[in-house]
């Protein structure tokens, strides 16, 4: 990455209210520089390094820095309008906005056959993030370290295990009346029409005892999200 200096405004500064990692989510405060293109980075200019992506923190494209303690903001969602407190979104008490960390199946998941998947949704936008549980209990908690009231939490419980046809059919109907009932347009897109996602076909064994990834010589390998069988000589 490079760019003239001509393109670039240097030497800024954030108190950490206003920009967060683009990464991480985590809010950011100290020296950071703006493109001609409308980018943030982290560091005085780019070679202050390192140079990461920051992103503007809005709510509903407020920004909060602007208005003093107390002052009633309005967020806006698909059902209603409702007012919060400035204090009780205060910029200041939340470190974190969601971000995409799904939870991976477990040996145990695949032997009880499911396990549960958790997400959120932009209250103001199609926009879905696949989490963890934690990050799933704070927006169901309203818990003044996250931005709960930007994201609708949910979560759904998806199959792992049995004929590969009905457990493809069970998530499909799963997914289809959550986005229903809730009213969460595109969520099949979001999560690509992919039902069998973490699906284990050796989960069907009639060898006797349940293949788990010990006790049949095999042992479960899910980095980078994909879940592989792999036999342990």
């Amino acid at each position: 990455m490079y760019y003239p200096k001509s393109q670039i405004t240097p030497n800024l500064y954030t108190n950490g209210n206003e920009f967060v990692y683009e990464d991480s989510g985590l809010f950011y405060s100290g020296y950071y520089f703006k493109t001609s293109k409308g980018e943030y980075f982290t560091g005085r200019n780019q070679d202050d390094r390192p140079n990461e992506r920051l992103i503007q923190f809005f709510y509903d494209g407020i920004n909060l820095d602007l208005f003093p303690p107390n002052t009633p903001i309005t967020l806006l969602n698909e059902e209603s309008t409702t007012v919060y407190e400035y204090n009780t979104i205060n910029p200041t008490t939340i470190t974190y906005i969601p971000i995409y960390n799904p939870v991976l199946p477990t040996q145990q998941d695949y032997q009880n056959g499911e396990f549960r998947r958790y997400f959120c949704k932009k209250t103001n936008e199609i926009l879905y993030i696949e989490t963890d549980k934690s990050t799933y209990d704070k927006l169901v908690a309203k818990d003044v370290q996250i931005a709960w009231p930007l994201y609708q939490p949910f979560e759904i419980p998806w199959q792992l295990t049995g004929n590969i046809d009905q457990v493809e059919k069970t998530n499909r109907n799963i997914v289809e009346l959550t986005s229903f009932q809730s009213k969460f347009p595109r969520l099949a897109d979001y999560l690509r029409f992919n039902f069998t996602k973490y699906y284990n076909q050796l989960g069907n064994t009639t060898s006797g005892s349940y293949i788990n990834g010990v006790n049949q010589g095999y042992v479960l390998d899910n980095r980078n999200g994909r879940i592989t069988w792999v036999f342990n000589s």
